[in-house]
């Protein structure tokens, strides 16, 4: 077994390219996996536009709640698929009116916008995720990663909820977005794998 300290030492920014998204849905834009001092740290864009329904809710003072879900594993002739890290990210997207202003936060951060536009900006733009602990031990094989952020719709109050169920307007989400993580000795190169091997969904 190889530590993360091989990855540390060898790692370099994988950045992929991106495919055309559909209307509505979220685009995974860039994705960056760079060694840190405790571990793997996930660099990634998206691109989307609010639906005008979205915005109007959010305007209305209902927050809007996105996951980013990162998995990293390697697949297995002779048994189930091995799952070696996977993390979720929450970020939690309101807007206040007696001070006029939009909130981002993620767990005990919180930043303030004067605007929409601005707050969606810096929600596109995640920088410096830790997704992979420095502990986590490494093969010397190919990994398979994967990264996608949805509006979790399970957060909306339960009339949104329900108009979810059949309405684009309160959807929005990506696919995910796969590439493979190479043995240190064959960096840099990532492989972006344009049909996905599917494993459970949550």
């Amino acid at each position: 077994m190889r530590g993360i300290a091989l990855l540390v030492a060898a790692l370099a920014l994988l950045t992929l390219e991106a495919a055309p998204a559909r209307a509505n849905d979220i685009d995974v834009r860039e994705v960056a996996l760079r060694a840190v001092e405790d571990g793997l740290a996930l660099d990634v864009d998206f691109d989307f536009v609010l639906t005008p329904r979205l915005s109007e809710v959010v305007s209305n003072g209902v927050p809007l709640y996105f996951l980013v879900e990162f998995e990293l594993g390697r697949r297995r002739w002779y048994w189930f698929d091995e799952r070696t890290a996977s993390a979720r990210l929450q970020l939690r997207l309101s807007y206040h009116a007696l001070s006029r202003q939009y909130r981002l936060s993620s767990g005990l951060l919180q930043q303030n916008f004067a605007s929409l536009e601005e707050a969606l900006n810096v929600l596109k733009r995640i920088r410096g995720w830790l997704v992979v602990e420095r502990t986590v031990g490494f093969s010397d094989v190919e990994y398979d990663a994967a990264v996608r952020m949805r509006l979790d719709s399970q957060q909306l109050p339960k009339p949104f909820q329900l108009s979810a169920l059949t309405s684009r307007e309160l959807q929005l989400e990506s696919s995910w977005r796969r590439f493979v993580l190479r043995s240190p000795q064959q960096l840099p190169a990532p492989v972006e794998t344009r049909e996905p091997h599917k494993g459970p969904e949550r």
